[in-house]
Order: C-alpha cells, then sequence, then structure tokens
C-alpha cells in the first residue's frame, strides 16, 4: 500500500437512503473523477474548477451514464483528509453506490 495512493469509499452510513456520499481522495483524486464526471453545461473541466466549489452533472461509463450527481471540490491541504478530494453526492440505492465505486476502481482509484 502506497500512502500517495488514491483511495475511494462510501462515506455515508451503509444502506439505502435518499443520497450517498461517495470520496474520492488522494493525488490522483481530480484527475480520476474528471474522467467519470461529465458537467451538465458540457466544458467544464474539474481541473480547472476553484477549490471548494460544487458542480451538477453525471457519472458515466463511457457513454452509458449511472447518475445524476452533484460534485465537490477540496483541494489540499484544506479538505478533510489534507489531500486534494472529491465528494460525489449520488442517489442512495446500494446498486448505483457499487457502480460508481466500480468505476472509480477501475480508472485508478483502490478502495479504502
Amino acid at each position: 500500500m502506497d500512502k500517495l495512493d488514491t483511495i475511494c469509499a462510501i462515506a455515508t452510513p451503509p444502506g439505502s437512503g435518499a443520497i450517498a456520499v461517495i470520496r474520492l481522495s488522494g493525488n490522483h483524486a481530480i484527475n480520476i473523477a474528471n474522467s467519470v464526471f461529465q458537467s451538465a453545461n458540457k466544458s467544464k473541466k474539474l481541473i480547472k474548477q476553484k477549490a471548494n466549489t460544487i458542480h451538477f452533472g453525471t457519472i458515466a461509463d463511457g457513454n452509458q451514464i449511472i447518475d445524476e450527481v452533484l460534485l465537490s471540490i477540496f483541494k489540499a491541504p484544506h479538505s478533510y483528509t489534507g489531500e486534494d478530494s472529491i465528494e460525489i453526492s449520488c442517489h442512495g440505492s446500494s446498486h448505483i453506490q457499487s457502480r460508481i465505486l466500480e468505476l472509480l476502481i477501475k480508472k485508478g482509484a483502490r478502495l479504502a
């Protein structure tokens, strides 16, 4: 295990609820999120966005949309983890949570 790994995990209590939060944290968090997030205005790149901002869009695996989300950007060292962090607020179904986690892992994060 590398301390510089980018990790992902569900940050809300287990089970289904209206909303779930998935946290992505580490050196590559913003790049990984950028690779799966499409902003509603289609031209926003997360890499160019300011810290402490929220963006509406979709999480997709290729052309297949998984969910509409709100994505929050926190940049080091002013984040919950002290690293660059992304919080994805998605619909709370356990199926959607699992799909998003699987996609983040596929893109290079590891499960925390």
